[in-house]
């Protein structure tokens, strides 16, 4: 059964901000270089949305590819994909540049990287710079600085980015174009895969869909498109995933057409603080509890115990992110620890009488739940 809701959605509010995330699959001709029409698309995308009083910024992939036939073809080795972005990203830009120009609008480029994300004071001037940005209306192209970034160069990252540059500037939509009309119960190629309308952000079926090998959604397949539209959820940001090259494709999701697949945010939204200890910090770790202990931090929101903790990933010291999972794997929460990984070991499982400690492994105003009761 899918999990549609019905063929529309509300459309974003008046005056708050879109982001447009656009990915390299849509930017490319076949041959792997950028498709200039692809670009004109999308500045027009983007134009459609701040004459229609939505201050948007502009998540895009495609340096690499950019700068990829510089070099003779796409590399495969880490520094050669590093080489290809810092050739391909000021190749991207003079062409954003030069459409944006024609369009009546200036663009400002802006590199992220998700260690930067992890400092709360850089993560607060990025917001300020971003929010400064619209208010003099100028267009933000937002990328991953893959020049200097080692781990967090991977394929389908600039979704993740995009759900962070949601919560800093506060949107009222995340719109993901992408390659295809939107999610599906299962891989269109099948012929069995049904278009999925509307979806709410918990849904077992996005789980499902999420583990899945890489489908046609792009290098980043489905799973990175679910995970930013789950991380927009947590701050009460509906996610709209649909395809780039749909005529009227923006025009349509603004009027709260059906277009594409809707994914309806959560009800309560999540502190500044709390937004970022989930998404801009990089878990050092994991913790896995038992289900007491689960419903001790989604039921009474209390802080997590040594007593409830059943297994411990990963080697950290006191101060550390960690992701908190279940016995199952399923990620309820994250937080910063009160000891390290050794002493967790040594405690997890006891009561704060057995340990002369009170076994406070997480405190719960260093946690984030994610999961709603």
């Amino acid at each position: 059964m899918i999990a549609n809701r019905g063929s529309g959605h509300e459309p974003p509010q008046s005056g708050s901000p879109v982001v447009l995330k656009i990915g390299s699959s849509s930017l490319t001709r076949p041959d792997g270089a950028i498709d200039e029409d692809a670009i004109l698309r999308v500045v027009d995308q983007v134009r459609t949305l701040w004459d229609s009083g939505y201050p948007t910024v502009l998540v895009s992939s495609g340096a690499v590819a950019a700068g990829s036939p510089i070099l003779g073809g796409r590399p495969t080795d880490m520094t050669g994909l590093q080489v290809a972005a810092a050739v391909g990203q000021t190749l991207l830009m003079a062409q954003y540049s030069k459409a944006f120009a024609r369009a009546g609008r200036t663009v400002g480029q802006v590199l992220i990287t998700l260690d930067i994300l992890s400092r709360r004071s850089q993560y607060l001037h990025a917001r300020g710079a971003l929010e400064r940005m619209l208010a003099a209306g100028i267009v933000p192209v937002v990328n991953e600085n893959d020049t200097v970034a080692v781990e967090e160069l991977k394929l389908g990252d600039n979704d993740r980015l995009a759900a962070i540059v949601s919560h800093l500037v506060a949107a009222g939509m995340l719109v993901i174009l992408t390659d295809t009309d939107g999610l599906y119960s299962a891989d269109p190629r099948s012929g069995e895969g049904e278009p999925i309308l509307s979806v709410d952000h918990r849904d077992p079926l996005l789980d499902r869909l999420a583990s899945a090998p890489p489908g046609p959604m792009g290098s980043g397949g489905v799973a990175t498109k679910i995970e930013a539209a789950r991380m927009a959820a947590w701050s009460g940001i509906p996610t709209v995933i649909a395809r780039s090259t749909r005529s009227g494709v923006v025009s349509s999701i603004i009027r709260g057409e059906g277009t594409g697949t809707f994914v309806e945010p959560g009800r309560a939204r999540l502190s500044a603080r709390k937004l970022w200890l989930a998404f801009g910090q990089q878990p050092d770790g994991m913790v896995e509890i038992d289900d007491g202990a689960v419903r001790a931090l989604v039921k009474r929101g209390g802080s997590l115990l040594s007593v409830g903790v059943t297994r411990v990933r990963g080697e950290f010291m006191a101060g550390a992110a960690v992701e908190v999972r279940d016995t199952r794997g399923i990620l309820v929460g994250k937080g910063l620890v009160s000891a390290g990984s050794s002493d967790i070991r040594r405690w997890m499982g006891k009561r704060s009488a057995d340990i002369g400690w009170d076994g406070e492994v997480v405190h719960r105003d260093r946690l984030v739940v994610l999961v709603e009761a």
